[in-house]
């Protein structure tokens, strides 16, 4: 990115659109992930860092919990108000909804907080967003 801005809404948006497909949130080229719950350190094509310091992710681990808390609220809410199933059978189909539903959000909520970092912090002029050689 060539301006040290606060990002506009269009980036904003171009951003999280290339983490959710799991690429760079900057060049949009690098993959994020090594595997599918394994984040890369940084991005093999631009050199930004996704990984800075022990405990940057912590963020993601709040999101995913929230996220998957409140699907799994809207879950319970429409089993109760949409179905007459007994408590056992809610909880025998729930589950291993929400259970899935972690596992599917849990990549998904670590690209996210890399752009929701990498968006705050350019507006800081933070170092770790300024452009760096690929490595070799």
């Amino acid at each position: 990115m060539a301006s040290m801005s606060a990002p506009t809404n269009s980036d904003w948006r171009a951003f999280l659109g290339r983490v959710w497909s799991g690429h760079c949130p900057r060049c949009a080229e690098g993959a994020l992930f090594a595997s599918r719950f394994r984040l890369r350190q940084d991005c093999a094509e631009c050199g930004l860092r996704y990984r800075r310091e022990q405990g940057a992710m912590t963020g993601q681990m709040y999101l995913s919990s929230v996220v998957t808390e409140i699907f799994a609220a809207l879950l319970v809410l429409v089993v109760f108000f949409g179905t007459d199933w007994s408590t056992s059978t809610s909880i025998a189909v729930g589950l291993p909804i929400v259970i899935v539903f972690s596992y599917w959000f849990l990549p998904k909520s670590m690209g996210l907080w890399v752009a929701i970092e990498f968006m705050t912090d350019i507006g800081n002029r933070e170092p770790w967003i300024e452009e760096r050689l690929p490595r070799s």
